[in-house]
């Protein structure tokens, strides 16, 4: 069996609650009010905590960027998701799968991604976070692609770059954005209309 983990002291423990309380506040408060428009003074008057805390804790408001796509990057869904891929021998349940991971990730994380791509253009410091992030995500995507691939489950003339594409079209950052929050479909809808269509594509009707 494996030692469990050290208990950490009552200092190590108020600075893991305090830095939680400083990220969830400048997550909501850039959430709210956008990244520039939200201060250090704000963050740290949301976390009842002093401005020095802010910066100490989290390096400040880049800082506190880099702990949310942390965050966001180490969610075990994604793990979990990519074994049930590795695990399945059916394509269409692999996009399946996928289609739900992306629904269920930007539920837990839509914000945090919203700011990073609405920041992202107007700041090179966020541009440089959000770069790392999104080549992850596509490596997560060519992942599924070549299991599909591995499956003998694409369609006649396509690769597993083309596999990659339209996996990214369909479950990159802006096809659930269209759907949810400018077309108001429900989360549900989304990601059911999203995995027939790329099954679709990518692997034609499925055999009755």
């Amino acid at each position: 069996m494996e030692n469990p983990p050290p208990k950490r002291s009552r200092r190590e423990q108020y600075a893991l609650t305090t830095k939680q309380a400083i990220v969830d506040a400048a997550r909501r408060l850039f959430s709210q009010r956008g990244y520039f428009a939200t201060t250090v003074d704000d963050i740290a008057a949301a976390a009842d905590v002093a401005p020095a805390t802010v910066y100490s804790s989290t390096g400040g408001k880049q800082g506190l960027i880099s702990e949310m796509v942390r965050l966001w990057q180490s969610d075990p869904l994604i793990e979990t998701t990519l074994d049930g891929v590795r695990a399945s021998s059916d394509p269409y349940e692999v996009i399946a799968k996928l289609s739900a991971a992306a629904r269920q990730i930007r539920e837990r994380w839509s914000d945090v991604i919203v700011i990073l791509l609405t920041t992202a253009p107007h700041d090179s410091g966020i541009a440089e976070q959000l770069e790392p992030a999104s080549q992850y995500y596509r490596r997560c995507i060519e992942e599924i692609a070549q299991r599909i691939v591995d499956l003998g489950g694409l369609r006649e003339r396509l690769e597993v770059a083309d596999a990659a594409d339209i996996l990214w079209f369909y479950f990159g950052y802006s096809g659930l954005n269209t759907l949810h929050y400018e077309n108001g479909w429900t989360y549900d809808r989304a990601e059911h209309w999203l995995a027939e269509q790329a099954s679709r594509e990518l692997l034609g009707a499925r055999p009755m």
